[in-house]
């Protein structure tokens, strides 16, 4: 299937996509600061720079896009356009996730990953649930921890 728009405009439109400060991070950062947790944001220094790092609690914060992070929910789907190459992309990027997360936890780092569903679903429901879960991680000192649409809704379970 051929693409929608033209070349330049896709282009342009990849080119705008944000690595950091995107919605989810920023709702996230100003509901933990409200709370009046203190962090340090994108550390050069660490595997993966983390998009928000607590060194009171000795712990990291990853806030991954569904799509470039390939995330198996409703808000990914392999483009029809040039699948090949996306699938690789994403395969690349899931592999660098997974060293990174290895050589922080062998640096004493805990770490935790939130998926931009579970913030959608956060902001859909006006739920403060998600910022609870991290609080509740980020105090209960468990190593590793994953939030995604399923944890957020009302109901589910919490596990690791």
């Amino acid at each position: 299937m051929t693409d929608v728009v033209d070349v330049a405009t896709r282009s342009r439109m990849m080119a705008g996509i944000q690595g950091k400060n995107t919605k989810p991070e920023l709702l996230i950062r100003k509901a933990l600061h409200a709370r009046g947790f203190r962090f340090r944001l994108h550390v050069k220094e660490l595997p993966g720079k983390p998009d928000l790092v607590l060194p009171k609690y000795r712990a990291l914060i990853f806030i991954h896009g569904c799509f470039w992070h390939g995330h198996a929910c409703r808000y990914f789907k392999v483009p029809q356009t040039r699948p090949e190459f996306w699938l690789e992309k994403i395969g690349k990027n899931q592999s660098r996730d997974s060293l990174q997360e290895d050589a922080l936890k062998v640096m004493g780092w805990r770490v935790l990953i939130v998926w931009e569903c579970a913030v959608r679903s956060m902001r859909k429901e006006k739920s403060s649930l998600l910022v609870d879960l991290i609080v509740s991680w980020l105090k209960n000192g468990s190593e590793y921890f994953q939030i995604d649409e399923n944890i957020v809704e009302p109901g589910s379970s919490l596990s690791n």
